[in-house]
């Protein structure tokens, strides 16, 4: 009988010691999930950040792999000259110039970039063209000097709706972007005198003040130019105008007009 008690007190304690044994290894087993969950969780936000990083690095490098090839250009110039705004160009042609902004319309005429005397003058932006509104209009003049192919001589070649339809896209390179242009307009006007009522003088225009002065300036380029072009522009389009020596009348110019593409 004595020797039965003591069996079930062994068989007790024993299960007492496998139910406390039983215990610790789930609660180490919790603990040791819990550290494990807990490094994923750091891990994770290590790779995270560190993935986040990679991409901000990847794309600082893109910008400024763009500023090197569109940019760089511009900002070396705008050492030489500050009335120095932006790069204008046109593929296939030698239209790749710098454009200025002086404080008057006249002294671009006949100066360079660099502001040295010369007859060819350089390609300059209207006076009046506010950036910080910005203005509407960016009204942009150079010479078209017989027997050169510099400057804005090449505009004349958009008399002929075949070059328009190779050359439709106008770059316009500033410091804070790369725009591109399409073409919506090429005609023939002249410099009007002011007893003269009732004629379309385009070099006016640079802001529009409402859309009504927006839509009559791009219905009269429509009317005069020199072929049908589909491409139009709306109120709150951006424009370009340029605006060169045009030698089949007195005070002839040749005018092309492009809108901003988004």
């Amino acid at each position: 009988m004595k020797i039965n008690i003591i069996n079930r007190k062994g068989i007790f304690l024993i299960l007492i010691i496998s139910i406390i044994c039983f215990v610790q290894v789930i609660w180490w087993i919790y603990i040791l999930n819990l550290q494990e969950n807990n490094m994923d969780q750091e891990a994770y936000s290590k790779i995270k950040v560190t993935s986040n990083y990679i991409y901000n690095i990847q794309k600082k490098e893109k910008q400024e792999m763009v500023l090197s090839k569109n940019m760089i250009k511009l900002n070396e110039l705008q050492k030489v000259n500050s009335d120095i705004v932006a790069l204008i160009k046109i593929e296939g042609t030698n239209i790749n110039y710098p454009v200025l902004q002086g404080e008057d319309n006249s002294y671009y005429m006949t100066n360079n970039y660099k502001k040295q005397k010369s007859k060819d003058g350089a390609i300059f932006l209207d006076k009046d063209y506010d950036w910080e509104l910005p203005s509407t209009n960016l009204l942009i003049y150079g010479h078209n000097n017989i027997g050169s192919s510099d400057m804005f001589s090449e505009l004349m070649k958009y008399k002929k709706e075949s070059f328009y339809k190779k050359h439709k896209k106008i770059n316009f390179i500033t410091n804070d972007e790369e725009a591109e242009y399409e073409i919506i307009s090429v005609f023939l006007s002249r410099v009007y005198y002011k007893h003269e009522k009732n004629v379309f003088r385009y070099y006016y225009f640079i802001n529009a003040n409402n859309k009504q002065d927006f839509d009559n300036y791009i219905n009269n380029c429509k009317k005069v130019s020199l072929y049908k072009i589909d491409m139009t522009a709306i109120y709150g389009d951006k424009l370009m105008t340029l605006s060169t020596c045009e030698y089949s009348k007195l005070n002839g110019r040749l005018v092309v007009v492009a809108k901003k593409l988004e």
